[in-house]
């Protein structure tokens, strides 16, 4: 076994290499989130609610907010956000507002049966996230960087950004997790 230290975007990331029939298998041991003080960000979309695992309801919202997005005249940029707001975080028995949204440079223009909301400001834990099993590095999130990180959630939005490298579909696929925490 060796430790291994990788360099990526001015973090450095721990690593075990486990030697398999002559190859190398890379473990990541620690994940390394970017901390960001966001400004507020407004929003604009379509919304749902739904229960923990019921995933066939963000499906359902993406297939109604894609058409309707070029309707969307004042994005701020291409990048696409995926937004849960609860009420009452950690609580699976209740359900939760989602969103299939963009960025806009403000909520003058909105058109007809598109919702607007705000992100408000904050300081958010950034992950990166490569491949198709969200749910999996979210549970990564929670259950090991987060207790041993020195933050706890905050009461904010969750979201993700898919942006140029985000690829719907495919194992190469990447897009960033922003998760609102505060210090404890």
């Amino acid at each position: 076994m060796l430790l291994k230290l990788k360099k990526h975007n001015n973090k450095i990331t721990t690593y075990i290499a486990i030697i398999v029939d002559s190859g190398f298998f890379y473990l990541q041991l620690f994940m390394n989130p970017r901390i960001v003080n966001l400004q507020e960000k407004k929003i604009v979309g379509l919304k749902s609610k739904m229960l923990q695992h019921q995933y066939g309801n963000i499906v359902a919202l993406w297939k109604q907010f894609m058409p309707r997005k070029k309707e969307i005249l004042n994005t701020s940029n291409s990048e696409l956000i995926a937004l849960q707001n609860y009420s009452d975080f950690g609580n699976f028995e209740k359900p939760f507002d989602i969103w299939a949204c963009v960025e806009v440079t403000d909520l003058n223009v909105i058109p007809e049966g598109i919702l607007f909301n705000t992100i408000p400001k904050g300081e958010y834990a950034v992950f990166p996230h490569k491949g198709m099993d969200a749910s999996a590095t979210y549970q990564k999130i929670m259950t090991e960087w987060l207790p041993n990180s020195g933050y706890q959630i905050g009461n904010r939005p969750h979201f993700q950004v898919m942006g140029e490298k985000y690829k719907q579909g495919s194992p190469d696929s990447e897009e960033d997790f922003y998760v609102p925490v505060k210090r404890r």
